[in-house]
């Protein structure tokens, strides 16, 4: 299949071109005719799998072709980073630069952004916190939007922004097409579709709960008192073949330590969370983007929108509370048909949640020891293995709810 099977206008097709696309993605192939036709839609896609352009492409023809005045479009984003990215992607892919767009997120200039508003944009991109505080101002009629986005719908109900989402949904027409954007389809996903759409088609590119393909994964047992001084030496033994390496924490404190201590031990790091304010956090993704940073340091709050193919490494230093959020981190690597690497440390009280993830993906992670970091077999299990002695640090229940299903 190609782009000009879809329906898209020469026009976006030569932009597409000029842009390198050479061939839809599985979501862009089953999702843009699906949204041109004005259907509601569940897309079930991980970032890195082409989903924005999957929306951007229809809603820019179709804002095209019949144009009139006012804010027509909005899409809702849970973070600063995600909000930014799909900017910068509408901007790409508008080929005819008519119909502006303005993008509302906090930490940034509010005067600019009433500016942006008053000029009448076709597209609104926003996060919740942001767009609330617009239309309390009254800065911003959603009267008039024809189409709904919501991207990583599971983030933003991870991250509590149901009763704000709630309050846009009353400010919307009941007549509008809405597309709804998850990389999970839980039970919350399920009700905010009842909720929300009309007769919602949904497609599924990826398996639920899979880890990516393209992704190797190990995991080291370490002593919690070594878990630094194993991460050093993964990073220094290694420093040709970990070209560009994304490290998650839990929280911010770990993040702010961990990108410190790196720091200091001349690795070139930087560190992405919600307590920097949104131009340190543009300028760590700049630089870990054009190769200035080798080693960013993220929440998983902080880490959604980072849109970087060349990725060569993700290190889980905290193994994550919830499941599918290892799915999430590793996905940042092994993109755009390279093959990545990720590593989680994993001490003794962590074993548990190991386990929960191998049960969500269906693999099993294989074990390195090294008894120098306190390297201990806790899973008793034959994939397990020790590390070579040359080589110090690395070894390599659905409810009722069912959406019809775009025809393929």
């Amino acid at each position: 299949m190609n782009f000009s099977e879809l329906g898209l206008q020469p026009a976006l097709l030569r932009r597409c071109e000029s842009l390198g696309y050479k061939e839809p993605t599985p979501i862009q192939g089953q999702a843009i005719p699906v949204v041109l036709s004005g259907s509601d839609l569940i897309g079930c896609a991980e970032t890195g799998t082409g989903k924005t352009a999957a929306f951007l492409l229809p809603i820019i023809q179709r804002i095209t072709d019949t144009a009139r005045p006012g804010t027509r479009v909005l899409i809702l984003a849970p973070t600063r980073e995600l909000a930014s990215q799909i900017e910068t992607n509408y901007r790409e892919l508008n080929a005819t630069k008519h119909n502006r767009c303005a993008t509302l997120i906090g930490g940034a200039s509010m005067s600019r952004q009433l500016t942006a508003l008053r000029q009448q944009p076709a597209v609104v991109i926003a996060t919740p916190g942001r767009l609330l505080d617009m239309l309390e101002r009254r800065a911003i009629n959603l009267s008039g939007i024809e189409t709904f986005v919501l991207d990583e719908a599971d983030r933003m109900l991870d991250m509590g922004f149901w009763p704000a989402i709630r309050q846009v949904l009353v400010k919307l027409p009941t007549k509008r097409q809405t597309l709804l954007f998850s990389a999970t389809m839980s039970p919350a996903i399920e009700q905010l579709a009842r909720t929300t759409m009309r007769e919602p088609k949904l497609i599924e590119v990826n398996q639920r709960g899979r880890a990516p393909g393209t992704v190797a994964q190990t995991a080291y047992p370490v002593a919690a008192e070594s878990k630094m001084a194993l991460l050093l030496d993964l990073l220094e033994q290694e420093r040709d073949n970990f070209e560009r390496v994304l490290v998650f924490t839990r929280t911010r404190r770990g993040a702010e330590r961990l990108s410190h201590i790196l720091s200091a031990r001349e690795h070139k790091a930087n560190r992405i969370h919600a307590d920097r304010t949104q131009r340190e956090r543009e300028a760590a993704l700049r630089g870990f983007r054009e190769g200035e940073t080798r080693v960013l340091v993220a929440t998983d709050i902080a880490a959604r929108g980072i849109d970087v193919d060349s990725i060569s490494h993700v290190i889980n230093y905290d193994v994550p509370e919830q499941p599918e959020d290892y799915v999430h981190r590793i996905g940042r690597t092994g993109r755009a048909g390279k093959v990545g690497r990720a590593i989680t440390l994993v001490t003794p009280v962590d074993e548990l949640s190991m386990r929960a993830i191998e049960r969500l993906t269906g693999q099993t992670v294989e074990r390195v020891l090294l008894p120098n970091f306190g390297g201990v077999n806790h899973t008793f299990n034959s994939h397990s293995k020790p590390a070579s002695a040359s080589r110090r640090g690395v070894g390599v229940g659905r409810r009722s709810f069912r959406p019809r299903r775009a025809s393929r």
